[in-house]
């Protein structure tokens, strides 16, 4: 008896509440019954107390409900997007050859590479890191390899560092290495390297070096294109206005159609002015 009274004590101690009684030898069926209630009723509280709510939040692109752990916060501003409206927002950004900011109006935070890599690929991650080197390297200093299969970007103290084993001649005639192909090309010329020609030798026999330069610079004639004076990059008049920034320098400049237009407008009221005076 004393056995049973000391394993009834430390069976309440396992409980919350416990209230033990007696009860007669032809109700101990009963008894386990209500005991077997009371186990299952302790099990469900403790699961009710350990179960957190799912969380939602609505995104301000797509307006649509979120579970929070599908949705990304940016570092600088803690904008919450959705990963689903991030991903097309970056994926857009870098087609258009533009490192992604936070979408929000006005907002100038950047995404950081890190945390990007919660909605996006491995090979776009790679791209964005392109971008945003490219980005932040002086347009001066950038240096494409010529080799068609490596195209890799580089500095140009990054592709002369590399050359330092060369011959000092070549390097001084403008020899440098590509970082990634390690491959010979002129820093001049923008070719692969004329060894045992200068620069104006090879020019003389290669008049027509690049010929996709010479393509593009007919095209672009062909359809009124502009080059920024200060990065080199195309553009294109769709519609809007005549005023165009660059979006690298901020630099404006006018479209090549309008100056024509000021042109002829500036001839024409110069042959009005001359025909009064002459009348």
């Amino acid at each position: 008896m004393a056995k049973l009274i000391e394993t009834v004590e430390l069976l309440q101690k396992k409980f919350d509440y416990c209230r033990p009684s007696l009860v007669a030898r032809s109700d101990v069926k009963f008894a386990f019954k209500l005991a077997r209630k009371a186990i299952v009723l302790q099990k469900s509280r403790a699961s009710d107390s350990n179960h957190v709510p799912n969380l939602k939040e609505t995104c301000p692109i797509c307006q649509e409900e979120r579970d929070q752990d599908k949705m990304f916060t940016i570092d600088g501003c803690r904008h919450t997007y959705c990963c689903s409206c991030m991903k097309q927002h970056v994926e857009a950004k870098l087609f258009n050859g533009m490192v992604p900011k936070c979408p929000h109006e006005s907002c100038k935070s950047e995404l950081s590479i890190d945390g990007c890599g919660k909605f996006l690929m491995p090979k776009q991650i790679q791209i964005m890191k392109e971008w945003i080197r490219e980005i932040s390297m002086p347009v001066a200093e950038r240096v494409y390899c010529p080799y068609p299969k490596c195209s890799a970007l580089m500095s140009k103290s990054e592709a002369s560092d590399f050359a330092r084993k060369e011959n000092v001649w070549e390097r001084i005639l403008g020899a440098r290495k590509c970082i990634k192909c390690y491959g010979l090309f002129c820093d001049n010329c923008k070719v692969p390297w004329h060894k045992n020609m200068t620069c104006k030798e090879y020019k003389r026999s290669n008049p027509h070096a690049h010929p996709e330069d010479a393509k593009l610079k007919s095209l672009a004639t062909r359809n009124l294109w502009r080059q920024c004076v200060k990065c080199n990059h195309m553009i294109e008049l769709a519609e809007g206005c005549y005023h165009m920034t660059c979006r690298y320098f901020f630099l404006p400049f006018l479209y090549p159609f309008l100056m024509y237009t000021f042109g002829m407008l500036l001839l024409v009221l110069a042959g009005i002015f001359i025909r009064g005076i002459v009348w």
